[in-house]
């Protein structure tokens, strides 16, 4: 084996790792060498109904082992998985299934309407897989039951040469638009998410077999709250499997839940998105009636959104032995940086500060790189492992992949800030951010100040149209239970942390805050809320940027 393709790289962990248990799901388990037989099973019969490389095949289900086979499976035939967010209603489904091409679909049961409702639309769609989940959801007509399709198919590796050239595909939602399809070749993706660049010494693995050394110490188990539908689950699983890791996934986020399993399957890391997982957790340990055995945790990890200081000190209150790790990065361009923390050291600035990892700069709006120290705000570029493009969408790679002085560079639209050690602070993305008075207010920046408010269980930081400054801050929140907070009590306890125009103006509060399934904010649906009367503002207050 000689190329960084995923699913070689796989196979050689099943060669050397095959008696290890890989996979723990709603109570199904797989060895290595299981998996192996069982995707095997259903690349076979994929090709067997014309699936071809280089086709596209929806994945369509909540976090479960018919989920990862379906992928290696996938992988196998060098064909291009496609995920899918099980939250979509048919608009959002419609335009993935045509935008993404797809040829097949796998789905699990419960979601049979919305495939049967979009059926008639889509003529390119020839094969749909029903994944039995125990909901009773008849499949549609014509669908074909999971497991007959993996009886049907030779357990045998027997495919053709593979590339580190082939595609992997990741479909974003992002903060605002349609989803969007980032293609990655193999290798590059391998060296941005999969473990091919160590964070401690950015060092570059140098070939395939490294991978399968590392693992050669013994096993860790991880546990990736996320759904698989979202980027980081998914390289939790695939750049674990490359050192022969085993991995527990939970269908649906349950706070008490997930503490069970770290306790029963005696998980040593977990993997959550910010203050949005992590304060169920924190407030499930906090329960009177809840006693866990969590000897075995010794790192929990965040990715993907805001994971403010106050909870992390929540955490090591309770376990305060466990390394916490925050990492920066997105869905083109791939790991840009971490912070390793220790209980006392969770004070931030404006936003995470994390060692740099790969080829990540910070570009000013000229497109030259921040001065480190110089307090300049750019955007987070990287050059390198960078994906191809955007999935039929040549309009927008143009505007987000650009060429700087004869390198080719990804500039997804985060704003930053380069430290005088180098390292990056991170600021927020410019497509939420909020002009107030010409000032830009960066919304995870207030959100950290409003979350750390006793009273508030969660919050969302908008822009709301002001006449006189453009835009004003409105915070959208959900309390704790019995708890009324005032916009009063919110400014004056956002002042001893953010400068006074940071400082939300308009306070709305709800039952529950919207997000993802995997825990980002749902910034369109703030913003509706923020446009609508406010429930209690003020006139604007002071302007100065020093203070209140």
């Amino acid at each position: 084996m000689s190329t960084f393709n995923l699913a070689d790289m796989f196979e050689a962990a099943v060669d050397a790792f095959g008696d290890r248990e890989y996979l723990v799901a709603a109570g199904q388990r797989r060895t290595y060498a299981e998996m192996e037989a069982r995707a095997n099973s259903l690349a076979h019969y994929l090709a067997d109904q014309g699936v071809k490389p280089g086709d596209h095949v929806g994945i369509y289900a909540l976090n479960s082992v018919e989920w990862v086979e379906t992928a290696w499976a996938v992988f196998k035939l060098r064909a291009v998985w496609i995920n899918i967010n099980y939250r979509y209603v048919k608009e959002e489904l419609r335009y993935l299934f045509t935008n993404a091409d797809l040829v097949a679909l796998v789905h699990q049961a419960e979601f049979s309407p919305q495939v049967t409702d979009l059926l008639p639309e889509l003529p390119d769609l020839q094969l749909v897989i029903g994944i039995d989940d125990g909901t009773g959801v008849p499949l549609g007509e014509g669908t074909v039951p999971f497991e007959e399709a993996i009886a049907a198919g030779s357990p045998e590796r027997d495919f053709a040469p593979r590339s580190g050239d082939d595609y992997y595909i990741l479909y974003t939602g992002g903060t605002t638009g349609m989803p969007k399809g980032v293609v990655w070749r193999h290798e590059d993706v391998f060296y941005a998410l999969g473990g091919g660049v160590d964070p401690t010494t950015n060092t570059r693995v140098q070939s395939p077999e490294e991978m399968v050394e590392k693992g050669r110490g013994g096993q860790l188990t991880l546990l990736p709250i996320a759904p698989l539908m979202h980027g980081a689950t998914q390289w939790s699983i695939l750049g674990q499997s490359f050192v022969g890791n085993r991995t527990i996934l939970i269908p649906k986020f349950d706070a008490h839940e997930v503490w069970r399993l770290v306790e029963t399957e005696k998980a040593n890391s977990i993997m959550i998105t910010g203050d949005a997982m992590g304060k169920p957790l924190v407030e499930a340990l906090d329960d009177p009636g809840a006693s866990y055995d969590l000897s075995s945790l010794l790192a929990i990890t965040s990715s993907a959104a805001l994971f403010s200081a106050p909870v992390k000190d929540e955490f090591f209150r309770h376990l305060p032995n466990i390394v916490i790790v925050d990492a920066i990065g997105s869905s083109e361009s791939g790991n840009n940086g971490m912070a390793t923390m220790t209980k006392g050291g969770t004070a931030m600035k404006s936003g995470p500060t994390v060692t740099v990892l790969g080829d990540t700069v910070v570009f000013d709006e000229d497109l030259v790189p921040v001065v480190p120290g110089s307090g300049t705000i750019g955007k987070i570029a990287r050059t390198g492992d960078i994906p191809v493009g955007y999935y039929n969408d040549p309009v927008k790679t143009a505007e987000v992949f650009m060429e700087v002085d004869g390198k080719r560079f990804v500039m997804p639209g985060d704003f930053a800030t380069i430290e005088a050690d180098g390292s990056i602070t991170l600021l927020g993305r410019g497509s939420v951010s909020i002009n107030s008075g010409g000032e830009k207010i960066f919304p995870e920046e207030v959100e950290s100040a409003v979350r750390s408010h006793p009273d508030v269980f969660d919050a969302i930081v908008v822009g709301a149209p002001d006449e006189r400054w453009g835009q004003r801050v409105a915070a959208i929140i959900q309390p704790r239970a019995d708890r009324h907070p005032t916009l009063e009590e919110i400014q004056a306890h956002c002042r001893d942390a953010i400068a006074g125009y940071k400082v939300p103006r308009q306070l709305h509060v709800v039952e529950v805050i919207e997000r993802s399934p995997s825990g980002k904010p749902d910034y369109r649906w703030a913003a509706e809320i923020a446009a609508e009367v406010p429930e209690e503002s003020d006139s604007g207050g002071d302007r100065t940027a020093s203070g209140s």
